[in-house]
């Protein structure tokens, strides 16, 4: 069987998102729940169709950055429209500033993409107070915004948005102003929007409205003039505000809440445990290796190489793609089981040179990486990393954000729940073995 040269290389690009509803993205999945440690997408899934449909739920997902969530997200999205629901799914980095992100801003990306989705199946909704809302903000800002009378919802807050997002200072107002009506806005959203879309919905035959609200986890670490960094502002302080949408909804939340000590007071907030995405184990807590892990990694790269042939018989192809099976798998450990970090090293390796891909070729690639991060560790960092290589805990540590967030330490889950060690490819660094 011949290799695709021009599709494969297409296939392992990082910065792709699969979108599994699509044909040509699902022959690539690969389900890694199995060794994960827990069917999160299912238990997102079931909590949403096993309660009654007038009873909204509101639940909290987490990883890595690139460990696979939102094609997990996607992959939730279409099961959930097999089953009958409406989903409306957005990136919220698309449309909001990661960096400068309030409680309002979320909610009216909510309420256009809600509005945008329905719009597309001909559900027009006008809410009363978004007008007035609009004409409002038109005048406080002193810049004139053309809504226009039949404008739709979607339409409206677009254009609002448009204007502030590259000023800060347009932003500023703006926020002042909204932010003593974030209940109104609230309220506004659940009576004229969501309340009568679920119904208008439930008479097409749909079973409820969900909204999945991905990349929050990117919002940045920074400071709030409150106090309180941005995550813990918004999930925390605020999390109750984001709790009330009368519909369905998934919020992905950044990783370093789960570890810091407002965890308690989050739960306390949504009533839910955020579900965690662990990274896929290519080892296991003593060192040896997991084979199930690194084989279903294989089997990852071997699809994209020949998509629609069982891993059976594509193991047999490995060496159409590598020298020797031994340079796949080499590749697979040093990913640590990080999808985009595979992805992205397999990548490295097919631009600077064709397949079957040689072990100098794949070594190059893996010390380019581990150069690249080990310019950014600091000597107390890496005596936390021997810690961590040594103990496979991370408690206690308040550099434990700057850790996960830089990809320095990896989060996995078993039986007994999760441990963590550091990237593998920091492993073979001479500042590691000092």
């Amino acid at each position: 069987m011949k290799l695709d040269l021009v599709r494969f290389f297409q296939a392992c690009n990082p910065a792709k998102t699969l979108v599994v509803s699509k044909p040509e993205d699902r022959q690539y999945y690969i389900d890694f729940s199995q060794v994960r440690g827990a069917k999160i997408i299912e238990e997102l899934g079931r909590t949403i169709t096993r309660l009654s449909p007038e009873e909204p739920t509101c639940q909290l997902f987490t990883g890595h950055i690139g460990c696979g969530k939102s094609t997990e997200l996607l992959r939730l999205k279409a099961e959930l429209e097999q089953q009958g629901f409406h989903v409306v799914y957005f990136e919220s980095s698309q449309s909001l500033d990661m960096a400068d992100i309030d409680v309002t801003d979320i909610l009216l990306a909510v309420a256009r993409e809600v509005s945008q989705s329905l719009e597309a199946i001909k559900i027009n909704l006008k809410p009363g107070y978004f007008k007035n809302l609009f004409d409002e903000i038109s005048e406080f800002l002193q810049t004139p915004v053309d809504i226009g009378v039949e404008a739709q919802l979607s339409v409206g807050i677009a254009k609002i948005t448009a204007k502030t997002k590259d000023s800060p200072k347009l932003r500023s107002q703006l926020r002042q102003y909204l932010e003593p009506r974030t209940n109104g806005i609230l309220e506004s959203i659940n009576k004229e929007l969501l309340k009568p879309a679920r119904e208008k919905l439930k008479q097409q035959g749909k079973k409820g409205l969900v909204v999945i609200v991905d990349n929050l986890d990117r919002v940045d670490n920074s400071l709030k003039p409150s106090g309180y960094y941005q995550p813990e502002y918004l999930f925390v302080e605020r999390g109750e505000q984001l709790n009330q949408l009368n519909c369905h909804v998934v919020y992905t939340i950044p990783l370093v809440l789960i570890f810091s000590n407002a965890l308690g007071r989050l739960t306390n907030r949504f009533g839910v445990d955020p579900k965690v995405l662990p990274m896929v184990p290519v080892q296991l807590q003593d060192g040896s290796q997991f084979s199930q892990g690194i084989t279903l990694l294989q089997q990852m790269v071997m699809t994209r190489a020949f998509p629609g042939v069982s891993w059976e018989q594509s193991q047999h192809l490995i060496t159409e793609v590598f020298d020797s099976p031994d340079t796949l798998e080499r590749l697979c450990l040093v990913s640590g089981g990080h999808l985009r970090n595979l992805l992205m090293l397999l990548f490295r390796c097919l631009q600077q040179e064709d397949p079957p891909l040689s072990q100098e070729c794949v070594s190059r690639v893996i010390k380019q990486r581990r150069n690249e991060l080990t310019l950014a560790i600091t000597a107390d960092e890496w005596e936390v990393l021997r810690e961590v290589a040594q103990e496979k805990s991370l408690r206690g540590h308040e550099r434990y954000e700057l850790l996960l967030r830089s990809m320095f330490v990896f989060e996995y889950r078993d039986e007994d729940g999760s441990w963590f060690d550091i990237n593998p490819i920091l492993v073979e660094a001479k500042e590691f073995r000092l």
